[in-house]
């Protein structure tokens, strides 16, 4: 594929050069080569497989939850977070409190936004209202942000890495170009047109990451409207698939293929993002026949012991899946146990090797334990 034109710099009057996209989406010349034609095949297939899959899990809620606190950890650690999805887990039960690190409550909004972005687009098509108000569930009261202006589109000249525009490695388009830019987005969206799906699930990310809209939470809003976009054609019936990880494993490539993108280097961006589908799919595929087997190993151990045992820990069991990082105060609630109860609930959890502790402590009521095989699984 040749060189398309995704747009050109033009000089601002206040003298530097800013983007200012085509018309989009691209028409002219646009026409796949057969390898990302391949590609493209290959990745539906697997979509298909892992949505089979995903359907022969019990408690399907359950483990997406894992899956988008497993997107949420890595999309923030794309913008240069440290926290770990066990960080999240761990603090996700927590009321907003100054004992929840900065780059934690970056991801605890991640997945709020995310859970709101499922629920939400029941009642609402993707557009850009509904990109907005996820933008707002993002960045509303989150620690790590500065003059984000929540569920607003910019008003003023942004920029990438640098301290002016004229000084900048890429400065996005002028607000005028920007509006103008999103109609064609929200249009492109919608239209009935030829684009395979997932290529236009490339090109929306990589036109809304060029458009940079926000002052600040582009590339996290950028990719949770990949896992939405793909659910809201129908390509999969649960929102499993999320290419953060992949994003953060292939920083650098990921960076360079969006610069390249919107200097009209379509093609090179187009085999990234379908190798991304293709390698997080077949993933997530892996992980969800690991949960199926390790749940099967886990419950013979439990059918084991004697019934009233066997019943009080299948339900702790089940509750793991859930939430992998438990205290006392979680057994208690799940099985309505005196705290002593609750102990000797664990004591056998650990003797079972299903729960290991988290973190050694003085005081065993305040201790962790972790479902460590099961969270290594999302690892």
């Amino acid at each position: 594929m040749n060189k398309i034109n995704i747009g050109s710099y033009v000089q601002q009057p206040q003298g530097f050069k800013a983007f200012v996209p085509a018309p989009f989406p691209p028409r002219e010349d646009f026409k796949l080569d057969q390898n990302i034609i391949n590609k493209h095949t290959e990745a539906i297939r697997l979509l298909g497989k892992l949505d089979g899959i995903t359907e022969l899990l019990p408690d399907k809620d359950w483990f997406l939850l894992m899956f988008i606190r497993k997107d949420a950890s890595n999309s923030s650690q794309i913008e240069g977070t440290n926290a770990t999805i066990m960080d999240a887990i761990e603090f996700e039960n927590i009321e907003p409190s100054s004992t929840i690190p900065n780059d934690v409550d970056d991801i605890l909004h991640y997945i709020k936004a995310l859970n709101y972005g499922l629920n939400r687009a029941e009642q609402l098509p993707l557009s850009l209202r509904f990109i907005k108000e996820l933008h707002s569930k993002l960045m509303q009261n989150a620690r790590q942000t500065h003059f984000a202006y929540p569920g607003e589109f910019r008003t003023k000249q942004n920029w990438i890495n640098g301290s002016r525009p004229d000084n900048a490695l890429y400065v996005p388009p002028p607000v005028p170009e920007m509006l103008a830019a999103l109609a064609d987005l929200e249009n492109f969206v919608h239209a009935k047109d030829n684009f395979l799906p997932l290529i236009k699930a490339a090109l929306l990310h990589a036109q809304f990451e060029t458009i940079h809209p926000f002052n600040d939470g582009n590339g996290r809003t950028g990719r949770i409207l990949i896992t939405m976009f793909l659910w809201y054609k129908k390509l999969l019936e649960r929102p499993v698939l999320y290419l953060s990880s992949y994003f953060k494993k292939h920083r650098s490539a990921y960076y360079t293929y969006l610069n390249g993108y919107h200097q009209g280097e379509i093609s090179q961006w187009l085999h990234f993002f379908l190798d991304g589908v293709i390698e997080t799919a077949s993933s997530s595929i892996q992980t969800c026949a690991g949960i199926t087997k390790l749940r099967e190993k886990d419950m013979l151990k439990v059918q084991q012991l004697n019934q009233k045992a066997s019943e009080v820990t299948a339900k702790i069991l089940c509750n793991l899946y859930k939430m992998p990082i438990v205290g006392i105060a979680d057994i208690i609630k799940w099985t309505n146990y005196t705290p002593r109860g609750a102990y000797k609930a664990v004591e056998r959890m650990i003797s079972m090797q299903i729960l290991v502790p988290l973190k050694q402590g003085d005081n065993v009521y305040s201790q962790k334990w972790v479902y460590k095989e099961y969270l290594d699984l999302f690892n």
